[in-house]
């Protein structure tokens, strides 16, 4: 639900490389969501695999916003540099009021509209830092939750036995007689009156 929550506003600022690997997310967290119903612990290592991969892209995320390393949050690198759109939240964050005022009379600028936002309670970049801290923390309890079912799942398949089910030791026990008492039992029901073999085939 917080991954679909995401993906939702980061339509709505045309963030493309966010969309991008929400929607892997989502895909991701379903197959793990499906390998856990049906007993896949295959499906469930990928998505062990991915929340390691979906929390580097966070930090990098946050990384961006609060523009460490050379970074600038103002760049069009979450949007593949095909708009110059910023983030939803830029105009739209708690308390946030958007004012247009036009440009007309400047050279080269008529018809266009300057766009202030003045009055947010909250700046833009600290909601999705926020966001990031949050897809972080649940990647985390996703991690440890897929190690604890694959070590259930594996530990069940290593105490299973085909024969006895899960018990250690079947519910039944044949008792096996040494081949010589075998035969024994079996030369004494053909020769009841103790003839042995050789008589019977000179008589």
């Amino acid at each position: 639900l917080a991954a679909l929550e995401r993906q939702v506003f980061d339509f709505l600022g045309y963030q493309w490389a966010p969309i991008l690997a929400n929607f892997l997310h989502i895909i991701i967290v379903i197959l793990g969501l499906f390998g856990t119903i049906q007993y896949r612990p295959r499906y469930i290592v990928v998505y062990a695999i991915w929340t390691a991969v979906w929390v580097t892209w966070n930090i990098f995320i946050i990384c961006f916003y609060l523009e460490v390393g050379g970074l600038s949050k103002d760049s069009e690198l979450l949007t593949f540099n095909i708009s110059r759109h910023q983030s939803w939240w830029s105009e739209n964050g708690p308390g946030c009021v958007r004012k247009e005022a036009s440009m007309s009379g400047i050279k080269g600028l008529d018809n266009h509209s300057y766009i202030s936002v003045i009055g947010c309670a909250l700046e833009y970049r600290y909601i999705e830092v926020m966001h990031s801290s949050f897809q972080i923390l649940l990647a985390l309890v996703g991690f440890v939750y897929a190690c604890y079912v694959v070590s259930v799942f594996t530990e069940e398949e290593d105490s299973f036995d085909f024969i006895g089910g899960f018990d250690p030791f079947p519910l039944y026990h044949v008792n096996e007689k040494p081949t010589n008492l075998l035969f024994k039992q079996t030369y004494l029901l053909l020769f009841p009156t103790g003839f042995s073999g050789m008589e019977i085939m000179n008589k």
